[in-house]
Formats: C-alpha cells, structure tokens, sequence
C-alpha cells in the first residue's frame, strides 16, 4: 500500500501515480499553493479565461492529500455551521445571499464534473437533515422558516412518515429536503482535475512544500525545497493548513473529522432500511453525523466529535474513541445494521474560522490572495471559490468578486496558549448542547 493509501478509503478507488516535484527555479504569471479542490478549480478557470497565463500548482503532498481526498462527499448548499449562525452574524441579507452562492456552487460543481468528464463516481440524489428528537426537529423547523422568510425556495419539512418512507430508522422524526445535493468520491474528483489541468498547461508539481514567502522587486518569491518560483501573483489554497503561512496563520484553525465505512450492503439489508433513492443525510447536532452511500453500497458515516492540535502540530488523524463511538452510532440509528462489518476509518482537518464562516481575501494588495474557512462543507464551496479567486487573479469585478465574504475583516484566533484554550472552550460547549438536544422532550 502506498502511504498515502492509508489517509482515507476514498484513495485505494483508483490506482494514482503522484506527479515530480519541482527541481528548478520557475517563472509563471500565478502560482496556486495548495492541490486541493480550491487550487485546482482556481487554476482551472485561470487557464480558462487567459489560456495564455503561465500557471504552477505547488503542492506539500500528493494533489488531494488534504480534506479534498478524505471528506464525506457531499455537493452540498450549507454555508458556515448553520444559516441561523450566518444570519446572527452578518445579518439576514448575508445569509440569503451566502445560500444562493452555496446554490450556485452546487450547480457549479455538478456542471464542471459534467462538462469536464471528471470521473468520480457522481450522484445527485437530494439531501436530508433529519431531526433524531424533539429539540433538534424545532431546531430544523427554525432553520426552515428562516430559508422560507429569507425568500429561499427548494427546502420543505418532511413529516416522520414521509422521511419513514425514504430511509427506515426508528430515531427520524421528520426531516428538511433539499433536492440541491450530490454525492462522489472526493479522491478520484481531485486526481480527475489533476489530469484536466495539467492538459490545459498548468505545470503541476507534487511533493513540493513552499517553505517562505516574499516580495523582491515586484514578484512574490515562493522558496521550495528544489527551486524558486517567482510569480506575478499568488494565491494561498492550502485551508487547513494555513497556520503555517505566517500572514493569515491565525485566521483559522485546523479542526479534525473523523470517518467509519462499512462494508457492501447486500440487498437483503439494503431493503431493510429502504434507502432506495441514495440521498446524503446530516442530523441537525453542532457536530453532526453526516453519511450516505458509496457506489458500491458501504454505509459511509462521520462526524460525532472533532479533534483539535497544539500549534503546528498535524498529526490528530487517528481516534480510536471517536471510530468507536462512530460504530455505536450507525447502530443505533440502524439498528438493521447490528451485525455489520466496518472496514476502514480515518480522520482529516477542515479549515475552521473564529466566526464559523469562509473567507478570502487579499494579504497586503492584489498579488496574493487566500481562501480558507470551508467549515467541513467545502466540495461545492471551493469550486465556486476557485472561480472567484480566478476572477480575483485576472483583476475582474463580477457578482462573484462582490460576495460578502470576499475581502471581509474575519475575527483572528488569539496565539497559543490562548488559540487552544479558546477552541477547545467552544466546542466543549458544543458537546453539551449536543447531549441535551439529544435527549430533549418537547414542551
């Protein structure tokens, strides 16, 4: 097995040869920092519209190796944590206008796999957060009658018989439906971007950590273990690990997710939870379960809890606990599953914001550029981020470039101690709520 097998199932799909890395100096127009969905949408689009554009993608590891080839897979609407945190924070027009960005990033994503052949195994069978008690089947209801009073159309509540009807578990007792959501398989999506890129001439080099960064007569230089890149522009796409980059390090954190995969479903099971129609399920908890079904069938569940490092530290992949407590869960909400095998588990970080909401940006003026913040709901969000930054890059002003998001002031995490101190704070007071909305009675 290749090291890099080890990080997720999604990357044992499909047999991968990771690209050279660079071994002399370079001088390109733009430079992308980072080889997940956000660096390779970007140079993408870059290439796009100026095919002309000398473009170079530096990635540390394999094009991938981030949240983008290990997360759960879903194409999915929600911006930040919740539209009601979005609201309470940048006001009710905000959190319309960040759900029809959202909309927009669906369809995005869901064209460009389309247009571009990008094989990854695509499925686009609609989405429900399920209300597993009382308290979080009002907490839903509420979010409903927000989208519905933002003027948001395509969301409706589903009544436990309804969602009963859909997917047979004893804890749904109603649930919100969105038809706007797919599912794939995130690693076979990155490699696939790779190829499409590297045919549009974006010189691509794995295995490659940009070490410094500076401005010298007019260009940014980006040191590498094996070159210099000079570039006109540059654009920081590395998400979660954007602590290491000295100029936005402290405008989030890395949190880490974790994941259980059962084994195939035989279709004596299959029938027994009737989950025909294959959609993508979250409940309505801070740290959500989020799961669906791969392609051929395994029951892919995460979420639960979150790890959280020390400084720079990256190495949180594995929780023993938490996979436990991930196997607890799929049967207790499936009780037909009882007797299931799981045969793989992993862990990764998401790029987590102190206001739980994405941001990009400019660093100093309009030669480099950034964007972090996915929140754990970043396949859709960074494709259409990549549009943007290209947009950005090529000195555009479009509806994109005017989001709210882009260029906003985002609240810094304090330093260590303090930076740890202050996470682990918040989400200890997300786990309590969790465990008394869990078992909420209705008044």
């Amino acid at each position: 097995m290749k090291a890099f097998e080890e990080k997720s199932y999604w990357m044992t799909t499909r047999d991968y040869a990771p690209g050279e890395p660079l071994r002399r100096d370079l001088d390109v127009d733009v430079a992308i920092v980072g080889g997940g969905f956000t660096g390779l949408s970007t140079a993408h689009h870059i290439k796009k519209d100026d095919p002309g554009a000398r473009v170079a993608l530096l990635e540390a590891q394999i094009i991938g190796y981030g949240a983008s080839g290990r997360n759960g897979g879903f194409n999915m609407t929600l911006f930040g944590l919740t539209m009601g945190i979005t609201r309470l924070r940048f006001g009710r027009s905000a959190a319309r206008e960040a759900h029809l960005y959202m909309e927009r990033a669906v369809d995005t994503t869901r064209e460009l796999i389309a247009s571009q052949g990008l094989d990854c195994d695509y499925e686009h069978p609609g989405f429900l957060r399920v209300a597993t008690s009382p308290g979080y089947k009002k907490r839903i209801m509420h979010e409903i009658e927000l989208a519905h009073s933002l003027g948001l159309t395509g969301i409706e509540w589903l009544e436990k018989d309804q969602v009963q009807e859909q997917v047979k578990s004893p804890m749904y007792l109603g649930a919100w439906w969105e038809p706007r959501c797919g599912i794939l398989n995130p690693a076979r999506l990155s490699w696939a971007w790779r190829d499409v890129i590297a045919g549009q001439g974006v010189a691509v080099f794995e295995n490659t950590p940009v070490g410094s960064m500076a401005r010298e007569n007019g260009r940014i230089v980006l040191e590498t273990p094996g070159g210099r890149v000079r570039a006109d522009k540059v654009v920081l796409a590395a998400n979660a690990w954007s602590h290491f980059m000295p100029r936005i390090k402290r405008k989030q954190v890395p949190l880490w997710t974790y994941i259980v995969l059962t084994e195939p479903l035989s279709p004596k099971i299959m029938e027994k939870i009737g989950w025909q129609n294959r959609q993508g399920i979250e409940d309505a908890r801070n740290l959500v379960h989020y799961y669906r079904l791969t392609a051929d069938n395994r029951l892919l569940m995460g979420g639960r809890d979150a790890g959280l490092a020390w400084g720079a530290d990256m190495d949180k992949d594995q929780s023993p606990l938490t996979f436990q407590s991930l196997q607890k869960d799929v049967r207790q909400i499936f009780p037909q599953l009882r007797d299931v095998r799981f045969t793989h588990q992993w862990g990764g970080p998401v790029s987590i914001t102190p206001d739980l909401a994405p941001a990009m940006g400019w660093i100093g003026d309009d030669r480099v550029l950034y964007s972090l913040g996915c929140m754990g709901h970043g396949v859709s969000l960074t494709h259409l981020n990549g549009r943007t930054l290209a947009d950005m890059v090529l000195g555009k002003k479009t509806d994109l470039t005017e989001v709210f998001f882009v260029n906003r002031k985002a609240l810094p995490w304090p330093p260590e101690p303090v930076r740890t101190m202050s996470a682990k704070a918040i989400l200890g007071a997300m786990k309590i709520q969790d465990r008394f909305t869990d078992v909420m009675e209705e008044n």
